[in-house]
């Protein structure tokens, strides 16, 4: 437990970190990688060099900072911290170096006139308590993986079993387990972790599950991104009957069972997650409204598929919105940025829905306005970053 004074202390660096978290965050991650090789593969370097992981980090330690007395006012951050840690395989020993290089950064980034030997050991006492708090949650989901049926601890290893090109930008890779065995089941949202080794270089990533996990496979599709070092690797040399080593899924950004009408928004990539929820809601007989936004017509991934779908399962409707027109797409769509009064046209006229979107950071903040404007109660309407996590305006 945390002293009065600790806490007292940690709130008073509240406003040092809004003004200057980010440059001590971004200190401490050059520090970290470079004197910690082995805590590499656990990071994204393309999220370092856009400074989205630093900014989200930041953001991480100042909310943890204010709510110093009353952690449960941190809501779901908590829950998506323990979740991309377990898709990554976070374990108890990453956590001292984590700590010895926040309280030097605050150390060296402060200055000792502010950084005092008292300003140090109360943030010391607050990583811990919050290390603990990880540590433990962490540790009970990775028992829960492990003993639940087809659950495994750690890496386990797979085989490509198939690989489909679902648009121009957008490849399917399907998995199964090398060991023949069951896999663990998937929610809807949940999302998987994979270890590469490139040069010598052991790399990890997270991809969404495109698909249902029922038929003994996983399923992620992978748009191929300018300089993605691991999206171009798969794209370009991963084949079917290559082994590659899976972490079990996570995620908390899950289909949440309800009769209300459902609607599923996404931009560009977004949609991976949106298709392993389209299925499973349509295994009820609640309203379903899909509604994907995309470039144009040759970057846009399983059209066929929802078309299928739409055509045997009335109670589905589908929308989409094209930025550009190439002239050759189908039609069936409107052309432009997805506006209010479009999504307005499109939503149900009953607003107490649930709405779930995905897509580029500046998509999803403007469908986040659309929706509250709209009427669709804030509590119903639900997002998650592909990367780090960010705060929407």
């Amino acid at each position: 437990m945390l002293s009065v004074q600790d806490r007292a202390i940690v709130k008073s660096t509240v406003p040092l970190l809004e003004s200057g978290g980010e440059a001590l965050i971004t200190h401490f991650y050059r520090m970290m990688l470079s004197e910690y090789p082995e805590v590499r593969p656990l990071f994204n370097q393309a999220h370092q060099a856009s400074g989205d992981q630093p900014r989200a980090l930041a953001n991480g330690v100042l909310m943890y900072a204010r709510h110093i007395d009353q952690l449960d006012q941190l809501g779901d951050l908590v829950a998506k911290i323990i979740n991309k840690h377990v898709a990554l395989q976070i374990l108890p020993e990453h956590y001292p170096i984590v700590g010895t290089c926040l309280l030097r950064a605050i150390a060296e980034v402060l200055g000792e006139e502010i950084a005092t030997p008292e300003v140090i050991a109360a943030w010391g006492a607050a990583y811990g308590q919050l290390a603990d708090i990880l540590i433990g949650a962490e540790s009970s989901i990775y028992d829960q993986k492990e003993q639940a049926p087809g659950g495994w601890r750690g890496a386990r290893e797979f085989i490509v079993a198939g690989k489909v090109e679902e648009s121009t930008e957008i490849t399917s890779f399907y998995f199964e387990p090398a060991d023949k065995g069951p896999i663990l089941v998937a929610e809807p949202g949940q999302y998987i972790g994979m270890k590469l080794i490139l040069d010598g270089e052991e790399i990890r990533r997270n991809y969404s599950l495109s698909a249902l996990a029922n038929n003994g496979q996983y399923r992620i599709s992978v748009k191929r991104e300018a300089g993605g070092r691991v999206s171009n690797y798969l794209h370009d040399q991963m084949q079917v009957g290559a082994s590659i080593q899976l972490f079990p899924p996570s995620g908390d950004f899950t289909l949440t069972a309800s009769d209300k009408p459902l609607v599923l928004i996404s931009g560009g990539v977004g949609i991976t997650p949106t298709l392993a929820m389209l299925e499973a809601a349509l295994e009820t007989r609640r309203p379903v409204h899909f509604i994907h936004c995309a470039r144009n017509g040759s970057v846009h991934a399983f059209r066929d598929w929802i078309d299928g779908l739409a055509e045997r399962h009335p109670q589905l409707k589908r929308f989409y919105c094209y930025s550009e027109d190439d002239g050759v797409s189908p039609t069936a769509h409107k052309v432009g940025l997805l506006s209010q009064q479009q999504l307005n046209a499109w939503l149900p006229e009953q607003r107490d829905l649930d709405a779930y979107f995905l897509g580029p950071k500046g998509f999803m903040a403007a469908v986040k306005r659309h929706l509250k404007a709209l009427g669709v109660p804030e509590k119903q309407s639900r997002y998650e970053f592909f990367g780090p996590a960010a705060v929407l305006e």
